[in-house]
């Protein structure tokens, strides 16, 4: 195209499959994202559960204050990433875009929960946004742990509202390993091998 020559289809689908792996190994390389918030939220799940139900303890919510820790951790990292970063390809804005619009649903059912004053149903809603963006994410990056991963939490969702809010914490966890502590690793690995 440089040159003034046109492409030929073979030529075109190389290309074009060379941008799908480029962009790949940009999401696989940020797997950082899935398992910083994977490991964050899994622990404030299993913490919160532990602190309710065997200690007892009035103000086991707390835990969730490390949730705005970890926005500033990733905004930290993106802000580092966005430097490196020289082109932006669709998938990649597509993602973020997605995941900016997650996160403000996350935010935005804080509210719904702390203004209606019930949590019942709060994993429910968590899990089905977890599946949401697991999903979405794995078919636009062709990762298949991301996609089983959500179709599983769509599932989990389902079943959730079925079990107690303490029972939901450890729902929720499950379907945090699920959708983002397990496709994150392999994400990792994945960069590893082709990396070397």
């Amino acid at each position: 195209m440089e040159n003034g020559t046109e492409l030929s289809p073979e030529e075109s689908l190389k290309v074009i499959q060379t941008m799908i792996n480029k962009t790949k190994d940009s999401v696989a390389d940020d797997s950082f994202y899935f398992l910083l918030w994977g490991w964050l939220v899994f622990s404030c799940c299993i913490t919160q559960y532990v602190l309710k139900i065997y200690f007892e303890y009035p103000h086991h919510s707390a835990v969730w204050f490390l949730m705005p820790v970890g926005g500033v951790v990733s905004w930290l990292y993106g802000a580092k990433q966005s430097g490196k970063q020289k082109v932006k390809s669709f998938v990649n804005e597509s993602l973020e875009y997605l995941w900016m619009a997650l996160a403000i649903s996350f935010i935005v059912l804080v509210f719904i929960n702390i203004g209606s004053g019930t949590w019942q149903t709060a994993f429910t809603y968590y899990i089905l946004l977890y599946a949401i963006g697991t999903f979405v994410s794995g078919c636009l990056i062709r990762f298949r742990p991301l996609i089983y991963g959500g179709l599983i939490n769509f599932v989990l969702a389902a079943v959730s509202v079925r079990f107690s809010f303490d029972n939901q914490l450890l729902v929720g966890a499950l379907a945090i390993l699920i959708s983002y502590i397990i496709p994150g690793h392999l994400l990792r690995v994945r960069y590893q091998k082709h990396k070397k």
